[in-house]
């Protein structure tokens, strides 16, 4: 008899002491209304694993697992990033994998295997119950995969939902019922690929609003382009409070920068996914939604930067020292016009910070590598995506910390001495570029503002930032995306522009080379007196007085009412390129291979043999 109860009591111990860590650890406490939901909904999968179940300590097994990811899981990443786990972050977890290691890559690895290991050990159908199971998981997975709109439908209307504020929906649902209902929304709003009659009438739309410009007189002069996307880059002296002892960014750096204005980047993230903020700066497209657009949503060849540049006689290679599996780099820098792309394996690890090369070592080997190009005037985009700077930011023996802080949050010192070299290795790379090719563009920009302890706690403590998302200002979600960008236009300096979504920068660049022909970016150019910096579930509007317009739900201001219609048509645009059948690809003459560059026995055994990934 008490065997029957058996999932009615480990539900109930598992969810208390889950629920426990996650209120007391991490700070994630649910509404009370959610608690009596997502209690029945574990107590109800409870007895279909039992069911299933052969041996019951591996039942308990399994469902502490499980639980155990579920509830905890979510509240470490919402103390992270501020939103719970998501349904594409299934997607990114073979990234994730790939970047931990130690410790870290066991505790997020073993609980997966063991939950698919043991479900199978344990498998059985031993009972009437299991077949009774059966029919209950079936059916409601036809029902998820079908017709998802009957699950989404009513769980919004009992327990509502914010587009823009994960956070709050799942402290309002419970992880369960919020798990269910995000894994249907996912599948009811999955991208649908526009037919050609959709897809024309917001090209036509998207064209209307681009400002009319004057084509300029000069010719088209290609000349080196350099990309930096910095990991992590940022400037901790916005943390008043921190009261650094010593200037963690280099002056010579805020030297240059100011003659830029201070200028920044909007970025599409926070804290990770750095992919999304390279698709932008690569492609000239906004991310929108909470996933990794390289990793399932970009599977045509699409003329973004490298593709147009590699068309008009540039090399194009792209250097990151990690795996070059990761974030799907090998197929997405193919379909957006690499020629070449050096990753970890094409690099000396001669200068180490834990498992992140020094950015001083990546830009020494890199410029050896194109040095050949520059001496031949071969006109080159070269793109450097760099390590150094990751959480939980480690330094060599070689890099003493130089800066202090009295604040409480481990981060605020730590990452402060990432900066102080990332900063300086960086100043000494762009005077030497600069000597080397005078005439060349440099673009420099942070990816993402790094992490800074658990609920924002070193932004909070400064007061830039809320612990909760959904305290955030207006400014604070500016602030939120904001890292330090510089682009050098050869001779004539640094340039100011403000503050400038990643995704313009393409077009950008093309601008100061002064090319004419119709490209995809002209689809994103600016609108009118804003600049739009959609994030999932929200944009805001950057208007020309600096002002930050928030746009969350309806009823819009008329600003955000126009820059709401703007982004669905860049979204109906945005899928027919890149994985739709491109209605709106402009005409351009298909990328020419080139020959690979021979290696010699030394250079070989020097640097590796870098991928070469032309189209």
């Amino acid at each position: 008899m008490l065997l029957r109860f058996l999932p009615v009591i480990s539900t109930t111990v598992l969810y208390a002491l889950c629920y426990l860590i996650s209120v007391f650890k991490f700070d994630v406490e649910f509404h009370f209304k959610a608690i009596p939901y997502d209690y029945l909904l574990q107590v109800i999968i409870g007895y279909i694993l039992f069911a299933f179940s052969r041996r019951l300590w591996i039942f308990l097994v399994i469902q502490a697992l499980v639980m155990g990811i579920l509830y905890v899981g979510n509240a470490i990443k919402i103390s992270f990033f501020g939103g719970p786990i998501m349904p594409d972050d299934v997607y990114a977890l073979r990234s994730l994998l790939l970047i931990l290691d130690g410790w870290r890559f066991f505790a997020a690895a073993v609980p997966l295997a063991a939950i698919a290991g043991l479900l199978l050990y344990n498998f059985s159908m031993r009972h009437w119950s299991s077949y009774l199971a059966s029919v209950a998981v079936f059916l409601f997975g036809i029902t998820l995969v079908y017709e998802p709109n009957s699950i989404v439908g009513p769980l919004d209307k009992f327990f509502g939902n914010s587009v823009w504020d994960q956070r709050s929906n799942y402290l309002w649902h419970g992880a369960t019922v919020y798990s269910i209902q995000e894994s249907a929304r996912r599948i009811a709003e999955a991208d649908v690929v526009p037919d050609q009659d959709i897809a024309q009438e917001a090209a036509e739309k998207l064209q209307l609003t681009v400002p009319q410009k004057v084509a300029s007189t000069q010719a088209f002069t290609p000349r080196n382009v350099h990309i930096v996307l910095l990991e992590s880059f940022w400037d901790p002296n916005e943390l008043k409070k921190a009261k650094y002892k010593q200037n963690p960014l280099s002056p010579e750096f805020r030297k240059l920068w100011k003659s830029a204005g201070y200028s920044h980047a909007m970025a599409p993230v926070f804290g990770g996914y750095t992919a999304n903020s390279e698709f932008e700066v690569l492609c000239g497209f906004p991310v929108v939604k909470d996933n990794v657009k390289f990793e399932r949503q970009l599977l045509n060849d699409v003329p973004c930067l490298p593709h147009i540049l590699a068309e008009n006689g540039y090399k194009t290679m792209a250097s990151h020292p990690n795996v070059p599996v990761f974030w799907n780099r090998v197929n997405a820098y193919r379909r957006i016009g690499f020629q070449t792309y050096w990753s970890l394996q094409d690099f000396m690890q001669d200068d180490m910070n834990r498992e992140f090369l020094s950015d001083e070592s990546l830009y020494r080997q890199v410029m050896e590598k194109i040095q050949p190009s520059l001496d031949a005037h071969q006109p080159v985009l070269d793109y450097i995506v760099t390590y150094f700077g990751h959480w939980n930011y480690p330094l060599s023996e070689n890099r003493p910390n130089k800066v202090s802080s009295p604040s409480p949050v481990e981060e605020v010192s730590s990452y402060a001495n990432t900066v102080y070299y990332k900063s300086r290795e960086m100043m000494d790379f762009i005077n030497e570029m600069r000597k080397r090719d005078p005439d060349g563009i440099i673009v420099l920009f942070g990816d993402h503002l790094p992490f800074l302890g658990e609920n924002f706690a070193g932004y909070v403590d400064s007061g830039v930032l809320a612990a909760n998302r959904s305290d955030f200002t207006p400014d604070m979600f500016k602030f939120y995306v904001s890292t330090p960008m510089l682009i050098i236009d050869g001779k004539r300096g640094p340039v100011k522009f403000g503050s400038m979504p990643l995704y313009q920068v393409p077009k950008f660049v093309l601008n100061l080379l002064n090319f004419n022909e119709p490209t995809i970016m002209d689809y994103t150019d600016s609108m009118p007196d804003m600049r739009v910096r959609p994030l999932p579930g929200l944009h805001f509007n950057l208007t020309k007085d600096q002002k930050v317009d928030l746009c969350k739900e309806p009823p819009y201001s008329a600003g955000c009412k126009a820059s709401a219609d703007w982004l669905r048509d860049v979204l109906v645009v945005s899928n027919d390129l890149f994985i739709g059948r491109q209605f709106t690809r402009p005409k351009h003459p298909p990328m020419e291979p080139s020959e690979p560059e021979p290696v010699t026995a030394d250079v070989a055994a020097r640097q590796g043999t870098a991928a070469h990934i032309t189209q």
